[in-house]
């Protein structure tokens, strides 16, 4: 089965679970703590919030007609599978073609770019994870740049998750880069949970961009960031 047709199948198993769930039954009457809402039961929670950067009209960093948005998606897919299926509970902020920015209704700037943006934000606050991971894809104007980068807050444990996974995607690049402190970065600075920003490679590399638009490749990419995560919640507990 292939990666969309299993993302697809793991989405219907949650909604057949919900809907499957018991009721009263008819004619039952309901007591008043059944009849106050629980919204927040409405909510998914997690441990990990897999961020697919960019989307929709956002394509992000692009080379002809490949573009960053669904490189991140691919990947962010894979790992979203990859994760439930070790038993680590996870939630993915789009799962198609589409800005966060339209789902905005709360944020008062006409900049779709800090709507979305901050739905981004919003979501690791409405929704209970331990961490944010936000996949991405480089770019520089230097072909020769090349391999990942992780960057993280300005804080221990985002610091820790930044080294295990920059670790793990090292051993598949080959390479040596260290994490970075990510200071500018929206996300970074305003999330309040241990947050890190994955730069999966450079798409203006040649061997770089031969790789993340490889379906073989991007689910070595997503195994890593899945092993990166595994150690930092067996470290972190």
């Amino acid at each position: 089965m292939n990666p969309n047709a299993m993302f697809r199948a793991a989405v219907a198993a949650v909604l057949l679970a919900a809907v499957s769930a018991p009721r009263a039954a008819a004619g039952t009457p309901a007591s008043p703590a059944a009849d106050t809402p629980r919204y927040e039961r409405a909510l998914p929670t997690a441990e990990v919030l897999i961020d697919a950067g960019h989307g929709g009209i956002d394509g992000g960093a692009h080379f002809g007609s490949v573009l960053e948005k669904d490189i991140n998606l691919q990947v962010a897919k894979r790992l979203y599978l990859m994760l439930r299926s070790q038993g680590i509970p996870a939630v993915l902020n789009r799962s198609g073609d589409y800005a966060l920015s339209d789902e905005n209704r709360w944020h008062p700037s006409r900049s779709r770019h800090q709507r979305d943006l901050s739905q981004r934000r919003g979501l690791t606050d409405e929704i209970a994870v331990q961490l944010l991971v936000s996949l991405h894809v480089n770019w520089s104007g230097n072909e020769k740049a090349s391999g990942p980068l992780v960057l993280h807050q300005e804080e221990g444990r985002s610091a820790l998750l930044a080294a295990f996974l920059q670790d793990a995607l090292n051993r598949e690049y080959g390479s040596r880069r260290l994490p970075k402190v990510g200071k500018p970065y929206y996300l970074l600075n305003l999330v309040k949970r241990p947050a890190v920003i994955v730069e999966l490679g450079f798409l203006s590399s040649p061997a770089d961009r031969a790789k993340l638009t490889d379906p073989r490749w991007q689910q070595r990419l997503a195994e890593a960031v899945a092993a990166g995560i595994r150690q930092y919640l067996w470290t972190a507990g």
